[in-house]
Order: structure tokens, then C-alpha cells, then sequence
């Protein structure tokens, strides 16, 4: 399994040897009881070698195939049909799914599109956004048609390491979206390092209900099982998110091992799943709980072991880590049966650049402790270093940073992608920087543009670079602010906020923060509470909009886009519902904003 050249030749020699063995398992979401739809790995190659057929004779083997489908067992035939034809798939949502379409769009324009695969059911709707986006000459195939293509006429695609499997396209501007190119060798190496994590191997069951065109879940899952010889069962997103125990549900019935989501996924499960649902969970079998895509919250962590230890779950399942697509996934892992690292760190020497033991603070009357002035960190786990390098360097000088010492995550390893489609100036820039030393300049480096620390072989991630707030000397992290705010009030419970900063001469800090109306009587002392709250704890001003449920925007992945939010702020596009801005702030709200750089 692990001499092959790509991806595809890999696909085929299971398809040969598992014929009849089950690859995927789809539980469509309309009710609890409705039948499973299932997949076998000679299912998979039949259709796949078809799909592959009718791209081949369309001239778009070696060019970029669009995949728009719902979740489902369409998407993974398209995707290895796409493998199979030597064409480089792009997944991506559907027109109007999640408001996407502008960033589809992009990506259209982007990737160069030869030909679009979709389903029956979605493509009219699909052929009008085609038309309606000006593209011409662009081939759209319902896949799920029998009639379209013939297995027998199939040609097997000669293909290197370096041929691009995909492109995966992150989640950023919506008019520049920048596409990871992904090639075969990229993709069995990152395979080869997430089967190490996590001790994968064949008959491996997998469960995931995140979107197949998200690396989390298509190569953290869908791709991984493939690799292994295992099986996936499939739920759709909106499945989980408007019933949560559906996701362990699948986990107990489906005897999974390894399943995975963003915080926000565990912290839901927290939140929604009762106690009598709690009854007739069995997750004994879970041996893995991927937790990775956004910040990890210890809290979060903690309150979803102690909740779902009567149901079987292990605190050693827990799986903190650490990847980005530009490594095409994984980069870093909790190792088997240990249980996450925490560490509580002084925020003051934290935001000055290093990791230092904080000094309790406890209450004069009663010995509580306070816990304030402190951070407490989760591992994202250690890095083999048969998978990959990794060095925290600092972003200014281009030099190494000593262990307990902030900076910027740097990578290299043969999951490291060659770059983003069509930018060769940022990939020269991006994928590869030198870290400066006595000896010379070292380059050919990732920068993942994430903060990050080691300390005794643990990699702590501690925020985004370009999303770091200096006020009055001091680097603040904006989820601190977010997550120490949302303690604050009832109102505030569950849902998102983001904190960034605007430039009005000197950096301004603000916080959007969805709240429930219902919960508080008076807007106007929230605000007041909230920046009392941050000034006592950030020694900071800070600018507050409160604003509805589901207002502040993220990604697939549950990542918080602050960027977006800030500009959705200053060009008036936020309707709050009640403002408490500094001078400053409310000045810029509504002017010009500055063209975009780079």
C-alpha cells in the first residue's frame, strides 16, 4: 500500500483486492429511520472508471473538474472518478450554499474549469449559475446518470508524484479565493502521516459529518479511509447541526473509531444533547476524537469528556491537532491513549512572547482561585519528525526561536504543498522562506502564518498572525477577549463573537458579540459590563457591537473570520443591535476602505 506512485494506483489495487467489502455508508438526514445508502469498493471503481470515461472523451483529463454536490455517495464517486480520468478535482459548495456564491464564482474563474460534475437534481440550478457567471464553453455532467459514459471505455491514466490530485481552495477573500495545490505525492505523504497519529490501518471505520469539500473532512476522512482500506459512514452538515446526537448516534451504531469536527462540534454536543439522550449513547468505540480546524478550548475539552464519560468516551480518545491545506492536513497530533496536554501559561509573558508558569491569584476573603491574568493552552500534540519539521521562528527577523519562545509556526515535509494556483509571488514568499542563522540562509520553509510555541515537544498554537491586536504595546489574542467576554453573561452563551482591531492613526480594539435578547432587558449595560470586563482584564479600550444570533460570519471549518467582520464593520454592514464605539472608532465606521494589498 504505501509503494505507490499516486493516489489513483493506490484506489485501484483496493478496488481490486476489497471488491465487495463496503467503502462508504451515506445516513441520509431525513429521519432516524431512513435506510442507509451504501457503497463497496467495486461499486466505487465501476462508477468511478464511468465518470472517468466521459471526462476523458470531454478533453478534461489533466485539467480542473469543478464538484458541486451535496453531501452524499455522489460526491466520492466524482472525486475518484476525477482520480481515475488524471483530471484534478476542485471541490466546492453549491451555488448559494452557505451564501458562497461570490467565492464560487472566484473559484471558478480561478481553477480554470474544464468541466463540471454535479448531480441530477442540482444541475439545472447549476447550469444557471454557469450561465449567469458568464462562463462559456464550460462541459456540466450529471453524474448520478447511468447513461453518461461507459466503464469499458476507460483508459488508465499514467500519472506521477507530482501530478495534482486537487485543489483545495481555503477559506479567505471571496473575490481572491487562493487555491492549494495538491498534488498525488503530497496527498499519500500527508496520508501516510495522519495513518501514524493515529495508528489507522485496514477495516478502519470512520464517521464524519463535515463538508466534503473541507480538508478535514474530505482528507481527514473521506481520502483517509480510502488510503487505509477502511470504511467512512457519511451524515450530512446540516444533519449534526440541527441534531447533534445524531453524530454519536452514528458512532455507536457504526462501531466508528475515528471521527472528527472544529471545537464548535464538541462544544454543540455540550450545549444541545439531554440527558436522556445522553442514556442511549455507546461511544466505546471511538477511539479517536479529531479536534482540530479553529482554536481548542480547554474548557471545551473538559466539560465533553466529563459530559460523555458515562456513555464510554475516554479522555485519552480526545485528539488535539494541528494542519493547515497548505500541508494538505495534518501536521501535528495528541499521540494514542494520552490524554490532551494542558498548560497554563502567564498572559502577561504570553503576550509578550514567551510561555511562563502564571503565578495564582486567589481571592483575599475566600482563597478562591481567580484565575485571572491566566491562559490555559491545549496541545495540538507532537510532531513526528519522520512526517515533518517544524520550527517556531520569529516573523520579522527570519530566526529561530528558542523552546518556550512565541513566533511563527514554520514547516517543511513532503506534505508541504508546492503552492497556491497561479501565484507564484506569494508562493516565493509563503512556501519558501529561509530562516536566517550563523551558518546561512535555510530556505524552501512553509509560513503557516500561525503563532505558535514548543515546549518539551508539545506545539501549542496560539493565534493567528495577521489577527494579532497591539494595543498600547501589549500583543492581544483576539479569542481571549472572545472567550472571556462570552463567560461573562447568560446572554452570550453559545454564541460567536470577534474581536480585531481597526486602524484609526493608532489600533482601536472592537468586539462583535452575538447575544439573546431574551436573556438580557438592557443592551446598553451589556456593552458598559463588556468594556469594564476588558479593560480591567486586557488593560484595553474596547468598542462594543452587539448584534443577533448567527450575525458573525466563519468558515466551513467554524473559524471565526474576523477579517470579514471588520470590514462588514466599517462599511456599515453589521445592523447592530445596540453600539458603544470609542470616538475613533465610530468616525471610521462607514468611511472608504483602503484597497486590498497583495
Amino acid at each position: 500500500m504505501r509503494g505507490q506512485e499516486n493516489f489513483t494506483e493506490l484506489v485501484l489495487r483496493h478496488a481490486a483486492e476489497r471488491s465487495d467489502e463496503e467503502a462508504y455508508v451515506f445516513l441520509p438526514g431525513k429521519s432516524p429511520d431512513a435506510a442507509a445508502q451504501r457503497l463497496t469498493y467495486g461499486q466505487l471503481d465501476a462508477e468511478a472508471r464511468r465518470i472517468a470515461s466521459w471526462l476523458q472523451r470531454k478533453g478534461a483529463a489533466g485539467g480542473q473538474v469543478l464538484l458541486l454536490y451535496p453531501s452524499g455517495l455522489e460526491f466520492v464517486k466524482a472525486f475518484v472518478g476525477c482520480l481515475y480520468a488524471g483530471a484534478v478535482a476542485v471541490p466546492a459548495p453549491l451555488p448559494g450554499e452557505n451564501n458562497q456564491s461570490a467565492r464560487l464564482t472566484g473559484i471558478l474563474r480561478d481553477a480554470e474549469v474544464r468541466a463540471v460534475l454535479t448531480g441530477s437534481a442540482d444541475e439545472p440550478d447549476v447550469s444557471a449559475w454557469l450561465r449567469a457567471s458568464g462562463a462559456t464553453g464550460i462541459e456540466v455532467l450529471a453524474s448520478d446518470d447511468p447513461a453518461q459514459g461507459a466503464a469499458g471505455e476507460w483508459t488508465r491514466p499514467r500519472l506521477t508524484g507530482d501530478a495534482l490530485a486537487f485543489l483545495q481552495y481555503t477559506s479567505g477573500s471571496t473575490s481572491e479565493p487562493k487555491g492549494v495545490m495538491v498534488s498525488h505525492a503530497n496527498l499519500l505523504a500527508n496520508e501516510l502521516a495522519i495513518s501514524h497519529a493515529l495508528g489507522t490501518g485496514e477495516g478502519v471505520r470512520m464517521g464524519c459529518w463535515l463538508p466534503a469539500y473541507h480538508d478535514m473532512g474530505l482528507i481527514g476522512h473521506i481520502l483517509h479511509s480510502l488510503y487505509a482500506g477502511g470504511s467512512t459512514v457519511l451524515m450530512a452538515p446540516v444533519t449534526f447541526l440541527m441534531r447533534p446526537v445524531r453524530w454519536l448516534q452514528m458512532i455507536g451504531e457504526h462501531g466508528v473509531a475515528v471521527s472528527g469536527s472544529p471545537n464548535f462540534g464538541y462544544d454543540l454536543c455540550v450545549r444541545r444533547i439531554t440527558d436522556e439522550q445522553l442514556a442511549t449513547l455507546d461511544l466505546s468505540s471511538w477511539r479517536h476524537a479529531c479536534n482540530g480546524a479553529e482554536p481548542i478550548r480547554a474548557e471545551t475539552v473538559r466539560a465533553f469528556t466529563e459530559r460523555f464519560a458515562p456513555a464510554g468516551f475516554r479522555a485519552e480518545s480526545f485528539f488535539p491537532c494541528y494542519g493547515m491545506a497548505e500541508t494538505t492536513l495534518l501536521v501535528s497530533g495528541t499521540p494514542a491513549d494520552r490524554s490532551p496536554a494542558y498548560r497554563t501559561a502567564d498572559a502577561a509573558a504570553l503576550e509578550h512572547g514567551r510561555l511562563a508558569e502564571a503565578a495564582p491569584e486567589t481571592d483575599p476573603d475566600t482563597g478562591t482561585d481567580l484565575g485571572t491574568g491566566t491562559r490555559t493552552l491545549v496541545s495540538s500534540g507532537v510532531v513526528d519528525p519522520a512526517d515533518f519539521d517544524v520550527r517556531i521562528v520569529d516573523p520579522d527577523a527570519h530566526t529561530e526561536q528558542p523552546d518556550g519562545h512565541v513566533g511563527e509556526i514554520w514547516v517543511k515535509g513532503a506534505s508541504v504543498s508546492s503552492g497556491y494556483w497561479k501565484r507564484p509571488d506569494v508562493n516565493a514568499r509563503i512556501f519558501d522562506a529561509g530562516i536566517v542563522s550563523a551558518a546561512g540562509t535555510d530556505t524552501g520553509w512553509l509560513r503557516t502564518g500561525d503563532f505558535g510555541v514548543l515546549e518539551a515537544g508539545q506545539l501549542y498554537v496560539t493565534g493567528r498572525l495577521k489577527e494579532m491586536i497591539l494595543i498600547n504595546g501589549r500583543n492581544i489574542y483576539p479569542h481571549d477577549v472572545e472567550r472571556s467576554v462570552q463567560a461573562l453573561h447568560p446572554a452570550f452563551r453559545g454564541g460567536a463573537g470577534a474581536a480585531f482591531s481597526v486602524d484609526g492613526g493608532e489600533e482601536h480594539l472592537v468586539l462583535v458579540q452575538e447575544f439573546r435578547r431574551a436573556a438580557a432587558q438592557d443592551p446598553a449595560a451589556l456593552c458598559a459590563e463588556i468594556r469594564a470586563h476588558v479593560r480591567a482584564e486586557f488593560q484595553a479600550s474596547c468598542s462594543v457591537v452587539l448584534v443577533r444570533p448567527a450575525t458573525v460570519r466563519k468558515t466551513t471549518s467554524g473559524k471565526i473570520q474576523r477579517t470579514l467582520m471588520r470590514a462588514l464593520l466599517l462599511d456599515d454592514g453589521l445592523d447592530p443591535v445596540h453600539q458603544d464605539l470609542d470616538r475613533q472608532v465610530a468616525r471610521l465606521v462607514a468611511a472608504p476602505l483602503p484597497a486590498p494589498v497583495g
